[in-house]
């Protein structure tokens, strides 16, 4: 099985787990990494540029690159935060090929499928992963957001936006 299988988004979200008996949780571990109380300039967001649904175990390939790079370049000087959730529940209806398989199947018969993952639904310019950092670790904060994009199976686009000081400043943006 490839995440090809179930990466363009087709029917309706399938969430409910009263009716699917023995899901796998979602891989991810963690979802806030970071320093949860300091003050930062500036908020990095990798933002998907497509529709689609990415794997739980793809979040968390993502989710450890970032990572890596930032505790590795920055300490604890950083705030990384995963903002979507994998909370569809992907089937298979798994098919024997070869001698003999004949009688182990059932085709379509009973063809529910049993739980295979999790996966979280993206929409076109939702952010997946956002960095909180200081003005000058802002290079560093979009190296590590590139090397995490590349575990995604979708090109992302990473944006960094101003914080506001005051409650009254308006955000500005900036496309890399």
């Amino acid at each position: 099985m490839h995440a090809r299988n179930f990466r363009h988004v087709k029917n309706r979200a399938y969430t409910r787990k009263e009716y699917a008996r023995g899901f796998p949780p979602p891989k991810i571990v963690k979802f806030t990494m970071g320093d949860t109380k300091g003050v930062f300039d500036l908020e990095v967001k990798l933002l998907s540029t497509k529709r689609v649904q990415v794997r739980h175990s793809a979040l968390e390939a993502a989710r450890v690159a970032t990572n890596r790079i930032l505790i590795e370049k920055l300490v604890n000087e950083y705030l990384m935060v995963v903002q979507t959730y994998p909370h569809i529940i992907l089937r298979e209806n798994k098919m024997i090929f070869g001698a003999h398989a004949d009688r182990l199947q059932q085709g379509m018969r009973r063809s529910f499928g049993t739980p295979v993952g999790t996966a979280a639904k993206v929409e076109v310019d939702q952010p997946i992963i956002t960095v909180k950092v200081k003005a000058t670790a802002v290079e560093v904060a979009k190296l590590a957001l590139k090397r995490g994009s590349a575990k995604l199976p979708i090109h992302c686009k990473i944006v960094v936006t101003k914080l506001p000081v005051a409650a009254g400043n308006a955000p500005e943006t900036e496309t890399a």
